[in-house]
């Protein structure tokens, strides 16, 4: 008889972003013709670049005529997006092969399906808060999960000191929810943990193009030792716009093996036996985020967003109100007032001003009492939403 995969029963109830929209459509429902200022969801708000644009329009183009039509597209990536991709790392001092560099449909997706490649029995060490995706893909593959807390008082940056048994290490900086970056100091402790523990990191570095400050590294392969020990999962969803068009990397390097396998050779047998590659448009469009034109658009969007955290930061320190993120990050991470529950204060919010933010204890227990604001919003929207906030709560 068969047997369903009984680990989706030890999944929580409901997914946090499906919790938040439950509310929200129950709200609307009791309240019709409102406007909701959103900030919780971490979904862009300006279009595409006119670089991307160009690139995409003539790439469909490309696909209506016999001599440019393009059908299935290598599964690790087209060669003018690997390279396009090695070259940007390249200008930042890095050497990453293009034959490193595997096109996929975003770091979410990648970040599930990377699993496939190391054995369930490995324990997984995750610090928290966390992006929840990262604990439930786990739950769904049957792996051990070990929770690493961290706290305010740490300015919520996880301490290899604490990591214990974990095979394979979850790291994001800048972090989603808290907005924390790791400084090369404390990325090198990592790296020389994993290497003398024979672990793996999964190093997530999908806020990566919100880090201004030089000293702060973008990649985890800025450290010395991180080719034996990382695997970086990259997207263009925030950095430009693409979360609506799905479109990302990862760098599996050369020297990362285990037990006498390279890592890099089984992700090309399991993209080569999963996948059938991202589409021949979506990469030419990708290709552009990356020439000098490109850049230079994105990077106007890109302080569009970091002027609304700037916006929310402002706002948090007339209030006086505990936060960190706001700085080299998209998202403000602030302490709920009066040790007020996280989801108890979202009710509150959406109930009395109308704003929606997503409540720290859906990131893990050890956000609870915590809640995150997103900058990928409408700048107009964001300051309305906190002169609200900065009338609720003054």
């Amino acid at each position: 008889m068969l047997k369903p995969n009984l680990h989706y029963g030890e999944l929580k109830e409901s997914y946090l972003f499906a919790r938040i929209a439950e509310k929200t459509a129950a709200y609307l429902k009791e309240h019709p013709g409102e406007k909701l200022l959103r900030m919780g969801i971490g979904d862009v708000s300006r279009p595409l670049c006119p670089a991307v644009i160009e690139a995409l329009h003539a790439a469909v183009e490309d696909q209506a005529n016999f001599g440019t039509f393009r059908g299935y597209q290598p599964e690790c990536g087209a060669d003018f997006l690997r390279e396009a991709v090695a070259a940007q790392y390249g200008e930042r001092g890095l050497k990453i092969g293009a034959d490193e560099v595997f096109v996929s449909s975003g770091a979410s997706d990648e970040l599930g399906h990377i699993l496939d490649i190391f054995d369930p029995a490995c324990p997984a060490l995750i610090p928290e808060p966390a992006y929840p995706a990262y604990v439930d893909a786990n739950v769904m593959s049957g792996r051990r999960i070990l929770h690493l807390p961290t706290s305010p008082e740490g300015g919520f940056l996880p301490d290899p000191a604490g990591a214990g048994e974990g095979d394979l290490i979850y790291l994001c900086s800048p972090n989603n929810p808290t907005g924390a970056v790791l400084d090369r100091a404390l990325l090198k402790a990592w790296v020389d943990h994993a290497n003398a523990r024979g672990a793996v990191i999964l190093f997530d570095a999908a806020y990566e193009a919100f880090i201004s400050e030089p000293d702060l590294p973008r990649s985890i392969f800025e450290i010395e030792g991180a080719r034996t020990c990382a695997i970086e999962i990259c997207s263009l969803s925030k950095t430009a716009g693409f979360t609506g068009t799905r479109l990302g990397w990862t760098v599996v390097p050369k020297e990362l093996g285990r037990a006498g396998m390279s890592l890099r050779e089984m992700w090309v047998r399991n993209r080569t036996t999963k996948s059938n590659g991202v589409s021949y448009i979506l990469q030419r469009g990708g290709a552009a985020v990356f020439t000098p034109e490109g850049q230079a658009q994105i990077q106007k969007t890109l302080d569009i967003y970091r002027g609304n955290a700037k916006i929310m930061a402002d706002t948090l320190d007339r209030l006086g109100v505990r936060y960190t993120g706001g700085r080299n990050a998209p998202y403000i991470w602030m302490a709920c007032p009066a040790g007020e529950g996280s989801w108890p204060f979202f009710d509150r919010l959406l109930r009395e001003i109308r704003v929606v933010g997503t409540p720290g204890e859906g990131f893990g227990a050890c956000g609870e009492g915590w809640f995150r604001f997103s900058a990928f919003g409408d700048p107009a929207d964001t300051r309305e939403a906190m002169a609200r906030l900065e009338k609720l709560l003054g």
